[in-house]
């Protein structure tokens, strides 16, 4: 099917977009520490199922080592590392600024695409991921009436923002060079097990168990990383994997960095959020980067 990876990139932004809004209802009741341990928990139950319904297998036993390295290094540098910082940046620096610094995130996954996987981009590639770019950054210039943004933050807040940025790409990078022509489906389920190690071994060692374990009793919160994890974790992920495998990493990720576009009217409705001309023109703006990525 042509521009399979393109469709596939665009339909993970949707879904990070559900997930965004499911999490941060969650974050607000249970914790963003406990968020991301039930997460991938979640996660790995929800696609061992998925695989086990599409291929016969729970487990992602048929992986050969050589892809249980790589997609274990993905997870633990996008699933784990790159999530710690990205939050962490958010009480800093804020989430809109840390957002705009995550805007980095294409450019890097290209950059790192062209000189690890020899990915080589056209003129018209290059030119719409730019546009993209920049359509997302002029939509949060301008979030409501009267804010304006603070580009004098922290020298910390903004190596912990770039960091989350440096994760989505390393991790995309190395998940393409682990996954081949594998499963999506297993291949993210191998993240999400490498991910959910990592943050309860540092849940482990900051005796933080008990608040999970409370965390279970909020079933309201539950029901929202659940719902966040179907939508982020497990068909997001997939998505995105199996984008990575159609197209050029620095496309996917220009793609799946919609969020800020896509989340415009949800936020509007869901937390009364005023819409500004900004926002529309960004929206337009990065709509025209899409096309001409979808253009042969």
């Amino acid at each position: 099917m042509v521009h399979i990876g393109e469709i596939s990139a665009t339909g993970v932004a949707v879904c990070w977009t559900l997930s965004a809004l499911f999490f941060e209802k969650a974050g607000g009741k249970i914790g963003s520490l406990a968020v991301n341990v039930i997460r991938l928990m979640m996660a790995v139950v929800l696609l061992g199922l998925g695989a086990w319904i599409t291929r016969g297998f729970f487990f992602p036993t048929d992986a050969t080592p050589y892809q249980w390295f790589w997609l274990s290094l993905s997870g633990f540098i996008g699933f784990f590392l790159g999530d710690l910082c990205l939050f962490h940046s958010y009480s800093v620096i804020g989430s809109r600024m840390a957002s705009l610094i995550m805007t980095l995130a294409p450019p890097i996954t290209a950059f790192v695409g062209f000189f690890f996987l020899g990915e080589h981009l056209s003129f018209q590639q290059i030119t719409g991921i730019s546009i993209i770019v920049g359509g997302i950054v002029i939509a949060m210039l301008g979030k409501e009436k009267g804010e304006k943004l603070n580009f004098n933050v922290p020298f910390k807040g903004f190596l912990f923002a770039f960091g989350g940025a440096m994760g989505q790409a390393l991790g995309l990078i190395a998940s393409k060079k682990g996954i081949g022509d594998y499963d999506a489906i297993s291949a993210t389920q191998i993240r999400a097990v490498t991910g959910g190690l990592s943050f309860m071994a540092l849940v482990t060692f900051l005796r933080r168990w008990g608040s999970i374990r409370q965390a279970f009793s909020d079933k309201a919160g539950v029901k929202f990383v659940l719902a966040g994890s179907l939508a982020g974790p497990v068909i997001g992920v997939t998505l995105a994997l199996f984008s990575i495998q159609h197209t050029a990493s620095g496309v996917a990720a220009a793609l799946m960095g919609l969020i800020p576009i896509f989340i415009i009217i949800p936020s509007a409705i869901m937390f009364k959020e005023r819409i500004t001309p900004f926002q529309v023109l960004g929206a337009f703006i990065s709509v025209g980067g899409c096309v001409l990525l979808f253009l042969k």
